[in-house]
C-alpha cells in the first residue's frame, strides 16, 4: 500500500459520503454505504484488512437501518478542553473540543475537532452495545466521514448512528487509532453500524 492508495481511498470515501448526503431516503443512503465499503475492504489496496484476510471476506457486519437512531441536532456549547491521543502511525494527534450533541434516549457525546493541518470534526462513540468494544466512530470528516446538517453546525448536524464505524485498528492491529474519551460513552446499548466481528 501506498500513500497514493491512501489519497484513492480517502477520496473513494468522500464521494461515497456525498452520495449519502444526496441519498432521497436515509435508508438508502445506509445500503449504499454497506455495499460501497463492502467492496473498498475487500478490494482496494488501503483496505484496514490485512490481505490475508480479504480473499475470504464476505462483508462487514452491519445491523439494519434504525430511523430512531438518525438526530438532527445542535451541537451546543461545552467547556473548552484538549485531548492528546498518541499514536504509532499518526504521532500525537490533538483535539479540542468544541461542543456537544443531546441525543435524545443514547445521551450526550462531545465533539471534537482535531487540531492538525487542515483540521476537522470528530464525533466517537463507545456504548456497551455489540460494536467494536474500543469504541466507533460516527464522524471523522478529516477523512470524509461527515453526514451533512445546516450549514451552521451550531443549528443542525446530522449525527446518525447507523453509520457508526469501527477504526481501522479494529481490522489490523498496525493501525493506531485515537478512541472515545469519557465524554464519548453513553450507557444504553447502541445496536446499529458496524458490529463487532469477534
Amino acid at each position: 500500500m501506498s500513500r497514493l492508495d491512501v489519497l484513492d481511498w480517502r477520496r473513494r470515501v468522500g464521494d461515497l459520503y456525498a452520495a449519502v448526503r444526496a441519498s432521497a431516503a436515509p435508508a438508502d443512503g445506509h445500503a449504499l454505504w454497506t455495499a460501497v465499503r463492502d467492496e473498498l475492504f475487500a478490494t482496494h489496496p488501503a483496505s484496514p484488512l490485512p490481505p490475508a484476510a480479504r480473499a475470504g471476506f464476505r462483508g462487514l457486519p452491519v445491523a439494519p437501518y434504525d430511523p430512531a437512531l438518525r438526530f438532527e441536532v445542535p451541537v451546543l456549547e461545552a467547556e473548552p478542553a484538549v485531548r492528546e491521543a498518541a499514536t504509532g502511525t499518526d504521532g500525537t494527534v490533538r483535539f479540542e473540543r468544541v461542543g456537544r450533541v443531546a441525543l435524545p434516549g443514547v445521551g450526550d457525546l462531545d465533539v471534537w475537532w482535531l487540531d492538525q493541518y487542515g483540521g476537522g470534526l470528530f464525533l466517537p462513540l463507545k456504548d456497551p452495545g455489540p460494536g467494536y468494544g474500543g469504541g466507533r466512530y460516527v464522524l471523522d470528516t478529516v477523512k470524509g466521514a461527515d453526514l451533512g446538517g445546516a450549514r451552521d453546525p451550531r443549528e443542525a448536524l446530522v449525527v446518525d448512528l447507523n453509520f457508526a464505524y469501527a477504526p481501522s485498528c479494529a481490522h489490523d492491529p498496525a493501525w493506531a487509532c485515537p478512541l472515545p474519551p469519557p465524554g464519548n460513552a453513553v450507557d444504553v446499548p447502541v445496536h446499529a453500524g458496524e458490529l463487532a466481528t469477534g
